[in-house]
């Protein structure tokens, strides 16, 4: 079993989750803690040359979702579950609720197929599932994360979805929520960045405490 921390972000895009990755990184360094701040779909070299394709190219949604989960395998294999068995804090920016909110909510792909990709890609020897022990969900109404949007970088091919897509998108974060509730932790995204960033390093600081007790 690992003795490391991992801990995912995640939301629709212009939720802002990027913005406070930081903030949580620093929280575990004055702890003394080291930190490895990755992403998803990404990582490695591989996965991040299957995140080019993701983001990029048009597919099946099948080869979308395979694709993603072949990104995460080399992700756990080749960054995180090495970082975690030497104790080290993992935050990753996005895991696989992302895939079950764009692919299995946005794209309406099949949920219990991803049920078992996700099975197969993330199960450890114990026969459990590598998941995070925290997920902090930045909940933001689509209509606002697509006015942020509209002044940001050239979109990818998420980015670009209609309100309909990323509505979708949230509904299935809140039922993987529903489904693992224990470790989620829903922030307000629509809140001022000041606010949200508060808000994220009081869950990270109380969920430390719980879990330390």
């Amino acid at each position: 079993m690992s003795t490391g921390t991992f801990i995912s972000f995640e939301g629709i895009d212009g939720a802002g989750k990027s913005t406070h990755i930081a903030r949580v990184a620093d929280l575990f360094r004055q702890a003394a803690r080291a930190v490895v701040l990755t992403r998803e779909p990404g990582g490695t070299p591989l996965s991040e040359k299957l995140r080019e394709l993701v983001l990029h190219e048009p597919m099946d949604p099948l080869t979308e979702a395979l694709l993603m989960f072949a990104a995460r395998r080399e992700h756990l294999v080749q960054v995180i579950e090495p970082a975690l068995a030497r104790g080290e804090v993992v935050l990753s920016d996005r895991f696989t609720d992302a895939t079950f909110a764009y692919q299995g909510g946005g794209r309406g792909f099949d949920w219990q197929v991803l049920t078992q990709l996700e099975g197969m890609v993330q199960a450890l020897p114990n026969h459990t599932l590598r998941q995070p022990e925290l997920t902090i969900w930045f909940d933001l109404d689509p209509v606002i994360a697509a006015e942020r949007l509209a002044s940001a970088r050239v979109p990818d091919k998420f980015e670009s979805q209609p309100a309909d897509f990323f509505a979708a998108v949230r509904d299935a974060y809140a039922r993987r929520q529903a489904e693992m509730p224990s470790r989620f932790a829903r922030i307000d995204a629509a809140q001022s960045m000041e606010a949200v960033g508060a808000d994220v390093s009081r869950t990270v600081s109380e969920w430390l405490k719980r879990t330390a007790a």
